[in-house]
């Protein structure tokens, strides 16, 4: 049976991660991986489904009158931000007639579906319930989310090591301690030694870091402000995770003298060699001078990531001075286009009150579900009188939804290359007279404003303007 996966981006699991757990599910359970679409973090304020997810109706409903196609999701929560969310998502998908089967249970999802809507409708919202439910288990000691690298979940789900992980947390432990090396100098050598992070990435110093810092090594769990100490089998002796821990604050300034200092092009500016991107370092230099005295010196320039988080890619740097006057300056020249008037024909009214009707309209279908479902919670409807109601919605909600995405394009098109070329415009002549008047957030928010992408190389930049 052919399967095809759907993987939603969330503040808990990466889309890498759900992927590989699909492609596990699919040879554990024996289903052919079809296909796989993937969406960002959606916009509740849209009322538009987004582009993955609607790619994923129109490939079922081509492949359905095959024949054996299931939907698989890492859970019911991951059709949507919210219950109401992943309600109408799992009866749009419904319409399709296909079974819709949870990573988590290995079951369909319409199972748990009316019980997280009960539990939703009397907590007004699950998540306290399910936070308390968890930290009951921390207290016990057992393995919440993803083990740390090094460790796997055993039987009860304790920690358990993993001989070959083990042994590069040993190792990352003992060059930190005995043979002197930096993070970012293990991380180089993790990195051209072959050895690899669970995932098959490269090491980083914040993998590194996070290694160091973390107690499971020790034997102690910690989740949900609960500590368990003597949980699992340790990796690292307690002696030795303290000398780490003491060597790592004295290379950390104190966090009352830390004084941070912004960059002006931070996200903005990329690498013009590897396309990762370029980050601000500061760097202090002390120095004796000959009558005794003491000379300090501070050197804040752009490097690119790679460099300083993996020790990859050429040493590409650029003083933040020079750097951030040489993006002004080309700005400045860059306005030479002729003044242009701002369109005051009111073009866009029209567009915008057409998608204002079907947002309200929007809104109005999600209320019916929520009648619906709040119906079914208390038993006034049954089970398949719940599924036809809710099969009809979606059908209606799609449509509504297909009228939402062309009025939405059509509300974009009016906003003329003209108007967009006046908008530019005006923001320049903000960056030439107002410029030294304004405090650092309003600078980098202005330029924000004009500029997506800064290419930085050795000999030059180049500068990609907003639309």
């Amino acid at each position: 049976m052919r399967a095809i996966g759907y993987f939603r981006e969330t503040g808990n699991q990466s889309l890498a991660n759900q992927s590989e757990d699909f492609l596990a599910f699919c040879k554990n359970n024996g289903y052919e991986a079809a296909a796989a679409f993937l969406d960002g973090k959606s916009d509740a304020r849209s009322n538009v489904e987004s582009a993955g997810f609607r790619q994923l109706l129109d490939f079922t409903r081509q492949q359905a009158p095959g024949g054996f196609l299931v939907v698989v999701v890492p859970g019911l929560a991951s059709l949507g931000e919210t219950i109401i969310d992943a309600t109408r998502r799992y009866f749009q998908l419904a319409t399709v007639g296909v079974p819709i089967i949870s990573i988590e249970t290995g079951e369909d999802v319409s199972a748990p579906l009316l019980e997280r809507w009960s539990e939703h409708r009397a907590a007004g919202s699950i998540g306290d319930k399910v936070k308390a439910a968890m930290r009951r288990r921390a207290v016990k000691g057992e393995v919440l989310g993803r083990p740390p690298f090094g460790y796997k979940v055993g039987p009860q789900r304790r920690l358990v090591a993993v001989p070959e992980e083990g042994s590069v947390v040993r190792y990352i432990f003992r060059l930190y301690i005995r043979d002197g090396l930096g993070i970012r100098r293990i991380a180089r050598r993790l990195n051209e030694e072959g050895h690899r992070t669970r995932r098959g990435g490269l090491w980083s110093m914040v993998t590194v870091r996070d290694i160091l810092r973390n107690r499971a090594y020790v034997g102690t769990y910690s989740r949900f402000g609960v500590r368990v100490p003597a949980s699992h089998t340790p990796l690292i002796s307690q002696e030795d995770f303290q000398q780490v821990q003491e060597r790592l604050d004295e290379r950390r300034p104190a966090s009352d003298a830390r004084q941070v200092s912004p960059f002006l092009l931070s996200g903005m500016s990329y690498c013009g060699y590897c396309g990762n991107k370029m980050i601000g370092v500061t760097r202090k230099q002390k120095g004796k001078l000959r009558d005794g005295g003491v000379r300090t010196a501070q050197y804040r320039y752009y490097q690119c990531e790679s460099r300083t988080n993996r020790s990859l890619c050429d040493y590409h740097t650029r003083r933040a001075d020079d750097l951030e006057a040489e993006v002004r300056m080309r700005l400045l020249a860059a306005k030479t286009a002729p003044r242009l008037r701002q369109s005051t024909n009111g073009a866009g009214q029209n567009g915008e009150d057409d998608l204002r009707r079907l947002r309200d309209k929007a809104r109005r279908l999600d209320k019916r579900l929520e009648q619906y479902m709040d119906d079914a919670a208390t038993g006034n409807i049954g089970r398949e009188k719940l599924r036809a109601l809710g099969l009809a919605l979606a059908t209606e909600q799609l449509q509504l939804e297909d009228h939402l995405a062309e009025s939405s394009r059509i509300a974009q098109q009016q906003a003329t290359e003209t108007e967009r070329r006046t908008r530019r415009e005006v923001l320049l002549d903000r960056l030439r007279d107002e410029w030294e008047h304004l405090d650092f957030p309003d600078q980098q928010e202005l330029l924000r404003d004009v500029v997506a992408r800064i290419v930085v190389k050795d000999e030059g930049i180049e500068i990609v303007l907003r639309p």
